[in-house]
């Protein structure tokens, strides 16, 4: 079995005692992000398994829409990163 050398962690624990590997994150093709899905990039980022910048370029987001991210989660929770509830979540 051969690894591929990343910079960093390979997996952080999260507060709550699961596991985020790199394996757990979204393809760097995705294109239709669902709330998992950005759920995934924020912790991973938040909790340090990946950098912001290799988050951003990985994605290809802008840094304003991963600001947004993170702030709707973590002022409402990741149920504000879904489509269905940015009118519920927004910031007035």
């Amino acid at each position: 079995m051969f690894l591929k050398k990343v910079d960093g962690p390979r997996k952080v624990t999260l507060p709550d005692g699961s596991i985020l590997s790199r394996a757990d994150l979204p393809p760097p093709e995705t294109r239709r992000w669902v709330a998992s899905r950005k759920a995934v990039v924020v912790k991973a980022v938040a909790y340090g398994l990946i950098p912001e910048r290799e988050a951003l370029e990985r994605y290809d987001i802008s840094a304003e829409e991963f600001a947004l991210w993170r702030a709707a989660v973590e002022t409402h929770g990741e149920k504000a990163l879904k489509v269905t509830s940015i009118q519920k979540y927004r910031q007035l």
